[in-house]
């Protein structure tokens, strides 16, 4: 499975938001942290607050804090929210005509990997920004976006992951 950019610009900012839960953090600042854009980064945020993962705020002083705590975010939560299409091969949804695949009813290989994702899931749903963003992690984090800052400061292109 290969997650698409909106869920992994979602991550991204949980992150860089639960990295900072000390203050509200700006849609300009997350954007130059990972050196994305920032007209997409507006859909990625706008879609995580329907979900309640974080709330914002507009306006002079705005910005994002996580909606709860970093403990209750479930990484499997983020991802199911995130992504618009779960199947895994292109034989698992309706073709644009209406049909499906010719071996739907038989194929052995559909239910493998409908257990493969189930068990992708279980292992994301074990895992929580919170647990995620342990103390040496948020060390580390801190260090690599205080280098793209310094980075982006001199005119050159920010450093990303």
């Amino acid at each position: 499975m290969r997650m698409t950019l909106h869920t992994d610009y979602a991550l991204r900012t949980l992150f860089y938001v639960g990295l900072h839960t000390d203050r509200r953090v700006s849609i300009r600042e997350v954007a130059n942290a990972y050196g994305i854009s920032e007209n997409h980064l507006v859909k990625v945020i706008h879609k995580l607050g329907r979900g309640g993962f974080i709330q914002t705020m507009r306006g002079r002083g705005g910005g994002m804090t996580l909606a709860r705590a970093a403990d209750e975010i479930r990484i499997g939560d983020v991802v199911r929210y995130t992504e618009e299409d779960m199947n895994l091969v292109a034989c698992e949804s309706t073709t644009t005509d209406g049909r499906s695949c010719v071996l739907a009813r038989q194929c052995s290989l559909r239910g493998l990997l409908g257990q493969a994702l189930a068990a992708f899931m279980s292992v994301l749903d074990d895992a929580t920004l919170g647990s995620l963003l342990t103390d040496e992690e948020c060390i580390v984090l801190r260090q690599i976006f205080a280098v793209a800052q310094v980075t982006d400061t001199r005119g050159a292109a920010p450093v990303t992951q």
